[in-house]
């Protein structure tokens, strides 16, 4: 039997979320004082739920994956462990571009023709986090309004958080988790272009470089290393009056790409004309890279190349737990404060500061 309690007691129990009873009375807690019971997260039932497609649970798994709670980390590990051996099986795209060449458009009409022809796509686009707040606009459901209600399409908008190369720390493990829910294609898209696509590059099989029509203008600007990464350029927007001047374009391109040294061994990149308005050239993107796929796994370089990816990813592990394992000691962040504000004064230069900061590792 429940004891009976004092109305001072019964009164501190119920707002500590404690049933007690008073005076024959038993008292419950209302609802927004109650304690919340700490969910547990069957792991083996989420990976089933995944493996069967459902989105909710594949949206709620790639919360946990991004999550910096600790114990969500080891949760989200032991997650990726069961769905490893159903991963691998998608045609992963990465695709980048010059501001206004519109990736949002291109990436709604030609997943959408996917979608069509029976293909399961996911999107991973990737929103740029503000420098100043943290905060990212996350719009791509709504840019992707058709697509995201398709019932073959994913679609995930993840904040860059000032990620390398514009993409989400996490994003190599969604695709898996994207892969073992059965999407067929995986379309990330990227911040924008800068010198660290490189980064994108490496998790993707073809790199697609979105470009506007007008070469000449355009070329001043592009710089040869984003063009020398591409397997593929689409000249957008090739509509209207944009027509001619886009054939133009693609012509300008082929010429240099000709000249630069292939993204992937083996393949010739290609320049082709496309209208997401007009659902122009959109056939022609995909039948480029089918035949890019069966080039490369006839030559074995697809499965190099995934291999590659496999190691990076475990570099640039290396690297990301170092930072976050050395700035998560309060210590070091007073260290380094003290240290700036020395080297602001004049009083070290910026060598003696980095000498002072690791000299217990270096010892």
């Amino acid at each position: 039997m429940m004891e009976e309690k004092s109305s001072e007691e019964t009164a501190l129990n119920v707002m500590k979320g404690i049933e007690s009873k008073h005076d024959g009375m038993t008292y419950v807690a209302p609802k927004k004082f109650r304690k919340k019971q700490k969910q547990q997260i069957d792991i083996r039932q989420l990976a089933s739920e995944v493996r069967e497609g459902k989105r909710t649970s594949l949206s709620k798994a790639i919360t946990l994956i991004e999550s910096s709670n600790a114990e969500h980390k080891v949760l989200a590990q032991n997650l990726l462990q069961e769905l490893l051996p159903y991963t691998g099986n998608s045609v992963r795209i990465g695709i980048t571009g010059v501001p206004g060449a519109g990736k949002s458009t291109f990436i709604e009409a030609f997943g959408t023709m996917l979608c069509n022809m029976g293909k399961k796509v996911a999107v991973l686009a990737i929103d740029p986090s503000s420098t100043i707040s943290g905060g990212s606009v996350l719009g791509d459901k709504t840019r992707m309004e058709n697509l995201s209600r398709h019932e073959n399409a994913f679609v995930r908008p993840s904040p860059s958080a000032g990620t390398l190369g514009g993409v989400h720390k996490k994003t190599r493990e969604t695709m898996l988790l994207c892969e073992a829910a059965g999407y067929e294609v995986i379309l990330i898209e990227t911040v924008g272009v800068g010198q660290s696509e490189t980064y994108v590059r490496g998790m993707v099989d073809f790199f697609l470089l979105l470009v506007l029509t007008g070469a000449g203008d355009e070329l001043q600007g592009m710089k040869k290393g984003i063009m020398e990464l591409a397997d593929g350029i689409v000249v957008h927007k090739a509509d209207g009056d944009n027509v001619e001047k886009a054939k133009n374009t693609v012509r300008e391109y082929q010429k240099i790409l000709h000249f630069l040294q292939p993204s992937t061994p083996g393949w010739q990149s290609k320049a082709l004309a496309v209208s997401s308005y007009e659902k122009t050239g959109l056939e022609d993107v995909w039948e480029m890279i089918c035949s890019f796929e069966k080039q490369m796994k006839d030559s074995g370089y697809w499965y190099t190349r995934r291999q590659e990816q496999t190691s990076d990813w475990f570099h640039s592990m290396i690297y990301d737990h170092l930072i976050d394992s050395f700035f998560g000691k309060k210590e070091n962040k007073d260290l380094v404060k003290q240290l700036e504000e020395k080297i602001l004064q004049g009083k070290l230069t910026v060598t003696q500061g980095i000498q002072e900061l690791f000299k217990d590792y270096d010892s």
